[in-house]
């Protein structure tokens, strides 16, 4: 793509609770996105210090090996640490001001299904929150920087008992190479195979996905909003065919 088609391309801000959350959940999408030219930043809420397996020094190494696989940036934000994450307007704040500092045009964040990590939802909601906050200028906590309003906040699902119950949009991610990079970014977080092969179960839901859609490989995020377009035009294919 060229530098002037991706230069017009608003920037992508992904929130995640764990160090692998952004990767399992979108790396698809993810790859797919970088690969178009579109900037990309990652915030990740904890180290992963509660999980039975990896410390968080290696779980951070992880994260930043994924990043640079998937050509993202990332960061790491301390607010409860793993599994207490608790809702606070504070934290809300805090989420606000990574939003207006960056001023994406697209968020994602976990579903905020509750069937899941109670970190997921948990962080899905305070982005959701935070999302409303970074528009409002007369927060001072928030004063640093101006007030921006975000495109679209989309959702994403790390499992099937995560995702909502409304119809999903479906993220093509058949075209060659991209499967294998976000492969590459799951494959980072070895530590988290130990107890299961998370890999493994990303890519069976993504070939699911795409076999009902019609192609190779998908992956599902859910609006928080409806969608709006310009005209008809803009509209991707219907995944039925009919």
């Amino acid at each position: 793509m060229s530098k002037a088609v991706a230069l017009n391309l608003p920037p992508l801000l992904a929130f995640g609770a764990h160090p692998d959350d952004i990767e399992f959940g979108a790396g698809g999408i993810i790859a797919r996105e970088t690969r178009a030219g579109r900037r990309i930043h990652f915030v990740v809420c904890s180290r992963g210090e509660a999980g039975t397996n990896g410390t968080p020094a290696i779980r951070t190494r992880e994260a930043r090996a994924a990043a640079r696989i998937l050509g993202t940036t990332v960061e790491f934000l301390a607010l409860d640490g793993d599994a207490r994450l608790e809702l606070k307007s504070a934290h809300a704040l805090k989420l606000a001001a990574i939003i207006r500092r960056l001023r994406p045009g697209i968020v994602l964040a976990p579903t905020t299904e509750p069937n899941q990590h109670p970190d997921h939802w948990r962080l899905g909601t305070l982005v959701r929150d935070a999302t409303r906050l970074a528009r409002y200028g007369g927060l001072r906590a928030l004063k640093r920087h101006a007030p921006h309003a975000v495109g679209q906040l989309l959702f994403y699902a790390l499992s099937p008992g995560s995702q909502p119950p409304a119809a999903p949009i479906l993220i093509d991610i058949s075209a060659p190479g991209i499967v294998a990079t976000w492969t590459k970014a799951m494959e980072a977080h070895a530590s988290q195979m130990k107890t299961r092969n998370y890999v493994e179960l990303q890519l069976a839901r993504a070939r699911v996905l795409g076999l009902d859609a019609g192609v190779a490989h998908a992956q599902a995020l859910w609006p928080n909003d409806p969608l709006v377009f310009d005209s008809l035009a803009a509209l991707g294919r219907g995944a039925r065919r009919f």
